[in-house]
């Protein structure tokens, strides 16, 4: 007899790896589907992208059990956790802010945290409180954590619409409720009703059967369950669509027969209890709603935003935000939201997110002339640019110097290291046929070279120049000469970017052993080239003591960059002792700005 599967953190982790493998697969059939809400053809990157941050903070978090020493690692808990904030930080488009909340709602039950709303839109849901009973089966909080993901999700968006993921969502949470056994066999039944409902979203949204494509967003969830049946079983289940002749996606496992009166999709002749809301069932009612820009008079840009604000507050946006626009989707809690909506007012979305606390990471895309939006003709596409420069920059300060000097630049914040998706996206806007990408961090080298990678696939050429650090990175900028060939230009700035040592002052946030002995909590660390090499109380001597360790084997210019909580009189100091201590070397400063590191020094 087989014994039950359990989940756990490394369940959860393996999860959300094979998410992000069956969406890379995916993405790009999922974003030819796309054409409900915007046919803007980027679900399938979206929802790739909003797994990308989830995985990469599940990651952060066993990593940082690992270096704290801890056998254990992390718990369930604080991988789901870890995997729900991961998505909301990092959520993109209506299907990724969709999917961000939907996690939630699963880490809500595994976390015991308390529904704080009583709008439900799943029928004969369970109680709550027996989601963390003491003894609670994993099978039971799957069932659980499908019924809160499935109403998180209709909770998060303004206007719910059937026929779309929130009706793959409610159809594998009802489906996953009448499962018995494990959370494995909870799994497989969730996925199971998602794929049957998945084929079923062309009869119940008149813009999908027209197009003859099932839901995007769906799709991309079905994948999602998919990888977990996989995380759970150790098998992925089969693949679950596939076109037909009359261009609907058909489901391998499921046959789907028919929506019936009452808007439940039958399988094999069981009802799995699809719910359909009032009059979305009805295709005459589903007609008169047709996609944003499907007349041409849709709103014009797409605003997505993180906000920190209270509960409150966010009430007043949410109300606000519907009347200036459409698609309206708000995910999160506990003080941090993200924010989705397509308005005509880029600039009121904004200023409504100012008004209900703190907005950041304000993402504005402007829906061009040859989207969904436009009618007419489709104005000529812009020029390539023959070469352009794409780099990853801590600090504001920083990606201003480097904008001036033409690259096109994705800011890097503490913790939260771009994505291999954020730097596509940096390829894609600097519209080049060539690209020199800068990651100037060793920790990016991989997430880096995928994105070259990915890049190459759509027609550009990318060289990946292995830089280490911002000051290495304004070397190579230096010499830049975009009017050479190429390969001689790459040649070029890899030279001077590889002659260039480089260190970091940081202040060490707890004891620990490095490789120049043991810091305390509040020490400066010198690393130089990576290694902590100066161990000392004050910024400018341990900066000092760093420079002259650089400078023993020659050098000719000095670069250093403060970030903000660096003292002013750093830079007047350090300059001063480079001119009286080291002969014909010269010295340039520059400002990080906010959230650089504190003291960026660059030896050439």
């Amino acid at each position: 007899m087989p014994q039950p599967v359990h989940a756990d953190a490394a369940v959860v982790r393996t999860w959300c790896g094979l998410a992000l493998e069956a969406l890379g697969r995916a993405r790009a059939e999922i974003d030819a589907i796309n054409v409900y809400p915007v046919a803007d053809g980027d679900t399938g990157t979206n929802l790739y992208l909003t797994v990308e941050s989830a995985s990469q903070a599940v990651e952060a978090v066993f990593a940082g059990h690992e270096a704290a020493g801890s056998g254990d690692g992390p718990s369930l808990t604080e991988a789901v956790r870890a995997m729900a904030h991961g998505a909301l930080i990092g959520a993109r488009g209506n299907s990724g802010t969709i999917l961000a909340q939907l996690l939630r709602g699963v880490a809500q039950v595994v976390a015991g945290e308390p529904e704080k709303s009583d709008r439900g839109r799943v029928e004969d849901a369970s109680e709550r409180d027996e989601a963390h009973a003491p003894g609670a089966g994993d099978g039971e909080l799957l069932r659980l954590a499908l019924v809160r993901a499935a109403e998180s999700g209709y909770q998060a968006v303004a206007h719910p619409v059937e026929g779309t993921v929130l009706t793959v969502a409610t159809a594998a949470a009802q489906a996953g409720a009448t499962a018995e056994g494990d959370c494995a066999a909870v799994a497989e039944a969730a996925y199971a009703g998602a794929s049957a409902a998945l084929d079923a979203t062309p009869e119940q949204l008149a813009v999908l059967g027209r197009a003859g494509v099932v839901d995007a967003g769906g799709q991309g969830l079905v994948a999602v369950l998919g990888a977990l049946v996989q995380a759970l079983t150790g098998q992925a289940p089969a693949h679950p669509w596939h076109r037909s002749a009359d261009g609907h996606a058909r489901v391998d496992r499921v046959d789907v027969d028919r929506v019936d009166g009452e808007g439940h999709a039958r399988v094999d002749g069981d009802a799995v209890h699809v719910r359909v809301q009032a009059g979305a069932g009805d295709p005459a009612l589903v007609e008169d709603c047709p996609a944003d820009g499907e007349d041409g008079t849709g709103p014009a840009f797409e605003v997505i935003y993180l906000l920190e604000a209270e509960d409150a507050a966010v009430a007043r946006l949410r109300t606000r935000l519907d009347a200036l626009g459409d698609s309206l989707v708000v995910v999160g809690g506990d003080g941090l939201w993200n924010v989705h909506v397509h308005v005509d007012d880029a600039g009121a979305a904004v200023e409504a997110g100012v008004e209900a606390g703190w907005p950041y990471r304000i993402r504005i895309t402007h829906f061009g002339s040859a989207d969904a939006h436009s009618a007419g003709f489709a104005a000529p596409p812009r020029e390539r640019a023959q070469r352009a420069i794409v780099a990853v920059v801590p600090g504001d300060g920083l990606a201003a110097l480097y904008a001036e000097a033409g690259a096109t630049t994705v800011l890097a914040r503490p913790g939260e290291p771009p994505a291999s998706g954020e730097l596509v996206d940096a390829i894609r806007r600097a519209h080049a046929r060539e690209v020199v990408l800068l990651p100037n961090d060793a920790e990016l080298r991989h997430t880096a070279a995928a994105a070259a990678e990915q890049a190459r696939t759509e027609g550009v050429r990318v060289s990946l120049i292995p830089t280490r650090s911002a000051v290495q990175g304004i070397a190579a900028l230096a010499v830049h000469e975009p009017d050479r060939r190429f390969d001689e230009d790459v040649v070029g700035m890899t030279s001077a970017a590889g002659a260039t040592r480089y260190a970091e002052l940081a202040v060490a946030e707890r004891q620990f052993w490095t490789t120049a002995g043991i810091c305390q909590a509040g020490d400066v660390l010198g690393l130089i080239d990576g290694d902590v090499a100066v161990i000392g109380t004050d910024v400018a001597a341990t900066a000092t003591s760093v420079l002259d360790r650089m400078l023993a084997a020659g050098g000719e210019l000095v670069t250093l960059v403060l970030g903000d909580e660096a003292p002013e009189a750093v830079a007047e100091r350090l300059e001063d002792h480079v001119r009286e201590a080291h002969l014909a070397v010269d010295t340039v400063v520059y400002r990080g700005g906010r959230q650089s590191a504190l003291l960026l020094i660059g030896v050439e």
